[in-house]
């Protein structure tokens, strides 16, 4: 049995309704099981439900939740769930809700279901990270790129971007990607800064075969063809 981070955590998953790429692809079945159910699950391993929200808009969503017996507390406002909506907003939305009903939270983990393929494990580290005089932890994977990641200059010919000296490869400074799937956010940073102005950020590092985003068609079937095979153990 896993053990539970106390109740002081509000998770958080944001699923709007809109989805271009992907139609209605937070409830889309993926290996026999809604998308949004996967992070619901994470959740629902480390904390009760009544710290759990899903934000959202959309009927459907909410339909498709409830029927896994989790109760969504509220509908988000249409001018939260269109295309130029900010995260921060949504954040800040939420946590006035719970606020106004009196629960008080010590930090916000931010679960988005584009990352099925996270587990119990990657939250728990980045949790164990998190205090309370920085404004964020996030969950990273190491870079591929940062050796041959390229521009073009002004004539027209590829300049290399990091890698300047010619090193190689394995011996570039290590670099590192947000891969979605796991932010433990401060809530007093979260209201007195906002996401975009965070400065004291810890990185959790996750393996690659975790940090997939769903984003594509082909992210999709990434995702689908990993969970078939069964190369993510401890996912249920």
């Amino acid at each position: 049995m896993v053990a539970r981070i106390d109740n002081d955590f509000l998770y958080i998953i944001p699923a709007r309704g809109g989805s271009k790429g992907i139609p209605h692809k937070n409830i889309k079945t993926l290996h026999g099981k809604p998308l949004i159910y996967y992070s619901i699950d994470i959740a629902r391993a480390l904390t009760s439900d009544e710290n759990i929200c899903v934000s959202t808009d959309d009927k459907e969503i909410i339909k498709v939740v409830s029927d896994y017996g989790l109760q969504v507390p509220f509908v988000r406002p249409k001018e939260l769930a269109s295309d130029t909506a900010s995260t921060n907003d949504v954040l800040l939305h939420a946590l006035k809700y719970y606020e106004s009903i009196g629960n008080k939270y010590t930090a916000i983990v931010l679960l988005q279901p584009t990352s099925p393929l996270r587990l119990v494990e990657n939250v728990q580290t980045a949790v164990k990270l998190y205090t309370d005089d920085i404004d964020m932890v996030v969950s990273v994977k190491l870079s591929s790129s940062a050796a041959v990641i390229c521009e073009e200059d002004s004539d027209g010919f590829l300049t290399m971007t990091l890698n300047k000296d010619d090193v190689r490869r394995q011996d570039v400074k290590s670099y590192y990607e947000y891969n979605g799937a796991v932010y433990v956010i401060n809530p007093i940073s979260l209201k007195e800064k906002g996401l975009a102005h965070f400065s004291r950020i810890k990185k959790s590092i996750m393996e690659d075969i975790n940090s997939i985003d769903i984003d594509t068609p082909f992210d999709w079937q990434l995702a689908e063809a990993i969970l078939e095979k069964k190369l993510v153990k401890g996912l249920k």
